[in-house]
């Protein structure tokens, strides 16, 4: 299982109590496919709800259910995603991985999930409950199934492989092979019921190949200290699946207010706009907004994707727009 590793991901949660709203440190796993190689890093895919919300993320090579070797635990950082497709494409610095294990480590060859055929053999890999990397096999149960998943607070709805072959949790973010060993699906999730069991499910490799490798070419950037990040100059609120569903909005970061003389303004943002890419990226809350800009330091500019109400329709325009200082912006509308 050389392009299989594990995930860990620590990240915080929100509860609330009677005194209000806290943040608990949260753990959990899942598993990456190694998909890619520059000169610099190495390339990994897997669910974006595996890498949601961290803080910090490991990548464990070799795993085999034993304790780690710490040298085989690196920590990774997060390349892009895709939220609506739920992926996710993390780096881990070569120079931070032994030799030994670039050695053993590969990149997974790519199959067509189109020419899959119902009843074909396929096994799953992944890191199961978090106890290493394990093997399941099975078939192809069903193709373009209609499969809904959670994904950043989202409801998501896309076509997947349906297998019988055990998906079981930690086992999101990896491969699923055909007989030839190539990949030909990215297990996503596994539907949990009293009365069924063995549906398992993954995205197919074909249907998002272009876009995992959009993914694979974004710069790498790091967070921004607060005193220098830039800032869009808005208020906003979320278009949620649900309020997408009863009002025919798309899903994204709905635009509240326009703080006058800052970027949003100056770009031709508006009230009423809906922003649903930054720099390419997938916007589906106001809060995914905040934290994705804040890895942009004020005076840059970005690509900025807004769905405007033209008629009866909503009209996709794509603007650049040039990042304004806390002061220009009142960080309190962004806070």
């Amino acid at each position: 299982m050389p392009s299989v590793v594990s995930i860990t991901n620590v990240g915080t949660t929100e509860f609330q109590t009677f005194f209000g709203t806290y943040e608990q440190e949260s753990q959990s796993s899942g598993s990456g496919i190694i998909i890619g190689k520059n000169d610099t890093e190495l390339l990994i895919v897997t669910n974006n709800h595996v890498i949601s919300n961290a803080k910090e993320i490991s990548v464990y090579f070799n795993s085999d259910g034993e304790d780690a070797d710490e040298d085989n635990v690196i920590s990774a950082k997060i390349k892009g995603t895709d939220v609506n497709k739920d992926l996710a494409v993390i780096s881990v610095a070569l120079e931070d991985i032994p030799q030994e294990t670039l050695d053993i480590v590969k990149i997974a060859t790519i199959g067509d999930s189109a020419m899959l055929e119902i009843g074909e053999p396929v096994v799953a890999i992944g890191n199961a409950y978090g106890y290493g990397l394990s093997v399941t096999s099975g078939i192809v149960s069903a193709l373009n199934r209609e499969v809904s998943v959670q994904s950043d607070g989202q409801t998501i709805t896309n076509k997947l492989i349906q297998t019988d072959a055990a998906i079981n949790p930690g086992n999101s973010g990896g491969a699923l092979l055909n007989s030839k060993g190539e990949l030909i699906g990215i297990n996503s999730v596994k539907f949990i019921s009293e009365d069924v069991e063995g549906m398992g499910y993954a995205i197919p490799i074909s249907d998002v190949e272009s876009i995992i490798g959009d993914l694979m070419n974004k710069v790498m950037r790091d967070q921004v200290k607060e005193v220098d990040r830039g800032y869009l100059g808005i208020n906003g609120v979320d278009v949620t699946s649900d309020v997408s569903k009863s009002y025919g909005m798309p899903i994204g970061a709905y635009v509240d207010k326009v703080v006058d003389g800052a970027a949003a303004q100056k770009a031709g943002i508006q009230k009423g706009d809906i922003i649903t890419k930054l720099d390419g990226s997938s916007i589906t809350s106001y809060n995914q907004l905040k934290e994705a800009l804040s890895y942009y330091a004020a005076g840059e500019t970005v690509p900025i994707t807004i769905q405007r109400l033209d008629g009866p329709e909503y009209k996709e325009i794509t603007l650049d727009i040039t990042l304004s200082t806390s002061l220009q912006a009142g960080v309190k509308s962004e806070e």
